[in-house]
C-alpha cells in the first residue's frame, strides 16, 4: 500500500519489497503449542520467525550491517549516523548492537553473521519468539554450564552491547497478532520533541476554535508549544495578520504530532491576503482565490 508514495526510491532501488514464496512456510495450522501459548500466537510468532529469516538472508549481501526495525516506531535525528559511529567505537567482536531495548526493535547486526544466526533460528523458530531465540544462541556460544548464571550474563553481555539513549520508540498499538494490544515504550527513548519551533515573523494570532488546555495560537506562534483545540466546525478559522507586509514565497502548514498523529486540521483552505488595498478589494468583489494545491489529507 505505501509503494505509491515512494516512486523514486522504488525506481532506484533504495526502497525493495520481498515476499516468500508460499513454498517457504510449512503448513502453519499443524503446529504443535509450545510455551503455554494459545494457537493462534503459536501461529503468528512461528510466521515472524521465518519472515525475518527470510528478510535477513535476502538483505545479507547488500550491505555491511543489517539493522531491524518495524513500520510503527519513529527515530531520532541522524540516528544512521550516530549508529556508525557506535559501531565504530567498539573495540571488542560484537554479535549485536541494540539501540532500543523493546523486542527486536533497533537490533544492528553484522551482515557477515546472518547466515550463522538465520540457521539458529530456523532450528528453533516453531519453539520461541525470535527475542529469545538471540538470546539463547548467544548463550549457546559464550556461557559455561560449570559456571554461574552471573557469569553467562557478563559473557553475553560482551556480544551484545547497549547503546543509550535508545535512538528507536514504539509509537503503534495494534501488534499484528489479532486482537492484541501491544501499547510497549521504550524508557531510554527520551521525550518525543512534539513541535518544532520557528522563527516567526511578528504578527496578531486570532482564532474562533476552542483552545484546549493551556496550548494556545500564541505559544505555537512564538515556538513555545503546541496548539490544540476541540470540535473544529466549518467555518472556523485560524489568522495571521502580519505587523508589515511580507514578501511570501512559501509556507509550510503542519498539524498533528507523534503522540496524537490524528489530530489534524482536515479539510483546511490556506488563504492568502494581498497587503494591496486596491488588489485585496478587487480580488474580494470579484470572488477570486488562490489556488493552492490540495494535499494528500486534505
Amino acid at each position: 500500500d505505501s509503494l505509491p508514495s515512494f516512486p523514486r526510491e522504488v525506481q532506484s532501488g533504495v526502497l525493495e519489497v520481498v515476499s516468500p514464496p508460499a513454498s517457504y512456510y510449512p503448513d502453519l495450522s499443524k503446529l504443535e503449542k509450545t510455551l503455554g501459548d494459545p494457537e493462534d500466537r503459536v501461529r503468528w510468532r512461528t510466521k515472524q520467525n521465518l519472515d525475518y529469516s527470510f528478510l535477513m538472508l535476502y538483505a545479507q549481501p547488500k550491505g555491511t550491517f543489517y539493522l531491524q526495525l518495524e513500520d510503527d516506531i519513529i527515530a531520532k535525528p541522524d540516528f544512521i549516523e550516530s549508529i556508525k559511529s557506535f559501531a565504530a567505537q567498539q573495540s571488542q567482536d560484537w554479535m549485536v548492537l541494540e539501540f532500543s531495548q523493546l523486542g527486536f526493535i533497533g537490533k544492528l547486526f553484522k551482515s557477515e553473521d546472518l547466515p550463522l544466526i538465520v540457521e539458529f533460528f530456523l532450528m528453533f523458530y516453531k519453539d520461541k519468539p525470535i527475542d529469545w531465540l538471540i538470546d539463547h544462541l548467544l548463550w549457546v556460544k559464550v556461557c559455561n554450564p560449570e559456571k554461574d548464571a552471573a557469569h553467562c550474563e557478563k559473557e553475553k553481555s560482551k556480544l551484545r552491547i547497549r547503546a543509550k539513549p535508545s535512538l528507536f520508540q514504539h509509537m503503534g498499538t495494534f501488534s499484528s497478532l489479532a486482537g492484541k494490544i501491544q501499547n510497549l515504550k521504550d524508557k531510554d527513548f527520551g521525550k518525543i520533541l512534539l513541535h518544532k519551533a520557528h522563527n516567526n515573523p511578528p504578527a496578531k494570532v486570532d482564532t474562533s476554535l476552542k483552545i484546549y488546555e493551556q496550548y494556545t495560537l500564541e505559544k505555537v506562534y512564538k515556538g513555545q508549544d503546541c496548539f490544540w483545540a476541540l470540535a473544529p466546525v466549518a467555518g472556523d478559522y485560524i489568522r495571521f495578520t502580519f505587523l508589515n507586509p511580507l514578501e511570501v514565497e512559501k509556507y509550510l502548514f503542519r498539524s498533528g504530532n507523534m503522540e496524537h498523529p490524528g489530530d489534524k486540521l482536515f479539510n483546511t483552505t490556506v488563504e492568502v491576503l494581498p497587503a494591496d488595498e486596491t488588489l485585496r478589494k478587487e480580488l474580494i468583489h470579484n470572488g477570486s482565490k488562490f489556488n493552492y494545491p490540495a494535499t494528500k489529507d486534505g
